[in-house]
């Protein structure tokens, strides 16, 4: 995994804007909230959220913890992106985006489009 696969993956859903944070790392958004975070600098580490009811399992999988500082809000930090294929990063990236916006007001998500 690259930042450019990264990239391709997040700038591809809709209304997607990113920003560096915190000086070093890339931030991928939809209406200003975060679904997606990597640091700029190798080795990388990819952080995203995903549902409730897999979180436990995902934080205990090889080259995955708990998120720093967004662990109660279910998030997960891939720290061996190696162990992650390309089908798992499109599908827990797109996962996270939906789980984000689907806490957007109405209106916004109509704003977005599909």
């Amino acid at each position: 995994m690259d930042i450019e696969f990264l990239r391709s993956i997040c700038l591809a859903l809709p209304g997607t804007t990113e920003g560096i944070k915190w000086d070093h790392d890339l931030c991928f958004m939809v209406a200003e909230k975060m679904f997606c975070v990597t640091s700029l600098e190798p080795p990388h580490r990819v952080s995203f959220k995903v549902p409730d009811e897999v979180f436990e399992e995902l934080s205990q999988r090889d080259g995955f913890i708990p998120a720093p500082y967004m662990a109660r809000n279910k998030w997960v930090s891939v720290e061996k992106t190696s162990k992650v294929s390309k089908k798992e990063w499109k599908e827990f990236v797109e996962q996270s985006y939906h789980l984000i916006r689907s806490k957007l007001p109405k209106k916004v998500q109509k704003e977005l489009g599909e």
